[in-house]
């Protein structure tokens, strides 16, 4: 395939959004307010969605028409759940513009990464995840702040210009999103530990605590903040989560045999009344959240 297009403005673009739950819906949204690009289209699967999107003036088209949608897109994004989003993009791969940017919002990398190095030579195709979201979903939980001081990982093909991941870059800043490349691998492994176990470990402390719940339901009466913070990822949305987990399987399984291994240790001291070894797994667990958490502020 050609050099990409030199003379591509991201300015002068037409911008197909295909889903327009949370992720798409808030990427609609900045594009507008920030008039990122000259059109924003959506694809979206129901006929009451596209009057919601055209009520919401999220987007200046929105439509069931794959071909509608993207007949003029010089970047398309995919925002719809992992394994989904796998399937639209051997499925709209007909309808792609010569020379489309394709580029998406997956949770996680590696085989979406594969699925698109099998799209049609003509397109320029790039795996991107921004790192942020809500438990609410649907298009009435979007808002176009949602990127602000986000991450936005960069995951480029080996067939990737540069300048197709310059683009995308200009498109996360835009938004005001923090873009950063990292290899699809890499990528799975990190969100694992930081993204993927939180959430399994946030089930199993919501399903720990209804084992007590069924024999005294005054368990849910005496949480407090400390549950509601440590549990809040189990409202996440559970299609969405069940793809996540699945298409990572062997970094999640991996995470979670290290939290195993983990509380073993912790739950030994327990055991043998070992408060030194108790204070400083507790000291350096704290040390590290502290830490962390000023590196962001700063």
């Amino acid at each position: 395939m050609s050099d990409f297009n030199s003379e591509f403005r991201l300015k002068d673009s037409c911008i197909a959004i295909v889903g327009l739950g949370l992720m798409g819906g808030s990427l609609a949204m900045a594009l507008q307010k920030w008039q990122v690009c000259r059109r924003v289209v959506a694809l979206v699967r129901r006929a009451e969605a596209v009057q919601e999107a055209m009520s919401a003036r999220v987007v200046d088209l929105a439509t069931t028409d794959s071909a509608q949608a993207l007949a003029e897109a010089d970047i398309v994004v995919l925002t719809t759940p992992v394994r989904v989003l796998l399937r639209q993009l051997v499925d709209l791969a007909p309808f792609y513009k010569t020379g489309a940017i394709i580029t998406d919002m997956g949770s996680t990398k590696r085989q979406v990464v594969k699925g698109m190095a099998a799209l049609p030579g003509q397109v320029y195709p790039i795996g991107s995840h921004p790192m942020c979201g809500k438990e609410q979903t649907g298009l009435a939980a979007a808002e176009a702040t949602l990127y602000q001081g986000a991450p936005w990982i960069l995951t480029p093909l080996a067939r990737t210009p540069p300048a197709v991941g310059q683009v995308i870059e200009e498109l996360a800043r835009a938004i005001g999103a923090v873009p950063r490349y990292v290899e699809a691998e890499r990528h799975d492994k990190l969100v694992a530990s930081i993204s993927h176990l939180p959430y399994s470990l946030a089930v199993a402390l919501v399903l720990a605590a209804q084992t007590v719940a069924a024999d005294d339901g005054a368990v849910w009466e005496v949480a407090a903040s400390g549950f509601r913070d440590t549990s809040r990822l189990a409202a996440a949305d559970i299609t969405m989560m069940t793809d996540i987990l699945l298409t990572n399987q062997d970094m999640v399984l991996a995470m979670i045999g290290q939290a195993q291994a983990q509380l073993t240790i912790l739950a030994q001291a327990i055991t043998n009344n070992d408060e030194p070894t108790m204070r400083a797994l507790m000291e350096q667990a704290a040390k590290q959240r502290r830490v962390m958490y000023q590196k962001i502020k700063n």
